[in-house]
């Protein structure tokens, strides 16, 4: 049985933003475009808007699909604000949900489907759409906004539309490439930008810490504050203070340590540092950075330093040295939470604070002064992706010396055995187990070199061999080095 709704907004202006409100009820055009900052209101308001339309009288009831691209970010973002949208109308309790389908039918017939593109072949089954809502656009494609267009050919439902919420994240994603880099008006799309300002129920706290971004990082801000396409400046991190820190005038801060393993080529890396969440401040205490050091080294510096009972968070990759580390007294190390996006997330959180480097923190401050945005080499525009410049690796087809024979180390992803090593202090050959081998970058310069013996060695530019003069890069390699054979 239908029930026909009818809303009423005494105060419309406690209910919406001026910028929704203006085209709450247009429906003029196919495409809706919605971009701006962080904290803007954009989505909350495009939700306003569709659920609006929806509960509206119809010939045909709408059937609408509120897509994110990968399925399991529904449940926790975009199905969340939906719902939250239905109780703020009074109307949730209403409603009928399926859990298993994903799919809640509104009191007037009207159904909302939730779903990911990460499956196309599920959506191409799903008949009758009125709506399409793709939250967080920029994860898409031009092909996935082309084919979902399609969807929306049957002539039962008037005044068909779909809706398009993201960041500008890059001028060099396809959002902005389609709809922005010609500068024209397009026929039946809307472009509405919006930022923080726009924002009336934005809480005080947030909006001071985004306006902090303006003296931070400019372009930075012109982005995630404000909303608009903006060229990032090229390093990361453009203004941080280094000066000699007192640790005792710093003792009432609550302290953070981090711990990053590595080996020959990447270093492992502990750093101390204290936040002061009320003047928006972090600072950079304490470094150990060295290669080449096993865990009961780690360990014993940890010790050393006086932070062994302290909480410390390392690489999840990592999670047989978490477990060793903990064997050798470091008890309460736990791995560091991860996942898409984890390094953008991480980036944006730091650039809520001035950030204080202790001048003898000399590894950290070359970090910063050397971490930038990753460049198009196609149009000069710095990407919203720093360069991960400290990431040395092989090949896919590089030959590694296992104690089962040579093998591409392609073929050890994914696996666990032994490689024999070098033992720099005792000069002799060693093993050591390897249990964690991935896939890193692309498209970076690969150089071959070839010794007096015939042995041929492939690797990037950047990756580090042991010649009588210490480690080099292959890049840095002449005809009169001479390489350790192990």
């Amino acid at each position: 049985m239908m029930t026909n709704l009818k809303l009423n907004f005494n105060n419309p202006e406690k209910v919406f933003n001026k910028n929704i409100f203006e085209i709450l009820t247009n429906y003029d055009n196919f495409t809706e475009v919605h971009y701006g900052g962080g904290s803007s209101g954009k989505s909350h308001g495009v939700i306003q808007k569709v659920v609006l339309k929806a509960l509206m009288k119809w010939p045909i009831p709408r059937r609408m699909l509120w897509l994110r691209k990968v399925q399991s970010t529904i449940k926790d973002s975009l199905f969340e604000d939906v719902k939250s949208c239905l109780i703020d109308y009074g109307i949730w309790d209403m409603c009928q949900w399926n859990k298993t389908d994903n799919k809640v039918v509104l009191p007037n017939g009207a159904t909302f489907l939730f779903k990911g593109l990460d499956n196309p072949e599920k959506i191409k089954s799903i008949k009758g759409i009125s709506d399409i809502v793709m939250e967080e656009a920029s994860e898409f494609t031009l092909n996935d906004y082309t084919q979902l267009t399609l969807r929306l050919r049957e002539r039962k439902h008037d005044h068909k539309q779909i809706f398009l919420m993201f960041n500008p994240v890059s001028k060099l994603n396809w959002l902005y490439k389609y709809f922005f880099e010609h500068g024209k008006p397009m026929e039946n799309v809307m472009i509405r930008q919006s930022s923080y300002r726009d924002n009336k129920f934005l809480d005080e706290v947030t909006r001071q810490n985004l306006e902090l971004l303006a003296n931070r990082n400019p372009a930075y801000y012109k982005i995630y504050a404000l909303g608009q396409f903006a060229t990032l400046d090229k390093l990361v991190f453009p203004k941080y203070e280094k000066r000699l820190l007192n640790k005792d005038e710093l003792r009432h801060l609550p302290s953070y340590f981090g711990l990053d393993y590595g080996y020959v080529n990447d270093p492992s890396a502990f750093i101390h540092c204290k936040i002061d969440a009320e003047n928006k401040r972090l600072y950079i205490l304490e470094e150990y950075v060295k290669t080449g050091m096993l865990n009961d080294e780690i360990a014993e510096v940890i010790k050393r330093l006086g932070y062994s009972k302290e909480e410390i968070f390392a690489d999840s990759a990592e999670q047989k040295s978490i477990a060793e580390m903990r064997k050798l007294g470091i008890e309460r190390i736990k791995p560091a939470q991860k996942g898409k996006g984890s390094i953008m997330q991480g980036l944006q959180f730091l650039m809520q604070f001035d950030i204080v480097i202790d001048e003898r923190c000399f590894k950290t401050i070359e970090e910063f002064d050397n971490y930038t945005w990753k460049k198009d080499k196609n149009t000069d525009e710095y990407m919203n992706e720093p360069v991960d410049t400290y990431n040395h690796c092989v090949t896919g087809d590089t030959l590694v010396n296992t104690t089962s024979g040579a093998k591409p180390i392609k073929d050890l992803v994914g696996s666990e055995g032994s490689v024999f090593c070098y033992d720099e202090a005792n000069k002799e050959k060693v093993t050591s187990r390897y249990f964690d081998v991935r896939k890193t970058r692309e498209q970076v310069p690969v150089f071959e070199i070839e010794t007096e013996s015939g042995k041929k060695i492939k690797a990037t530019s950047d990756h580090l061999v042991l010649t009588k003069d210490g480690w080099k890069m292959l890049k840095e390699l002449s005809i009169n080095d001479e390489i350790i054979k192990v």
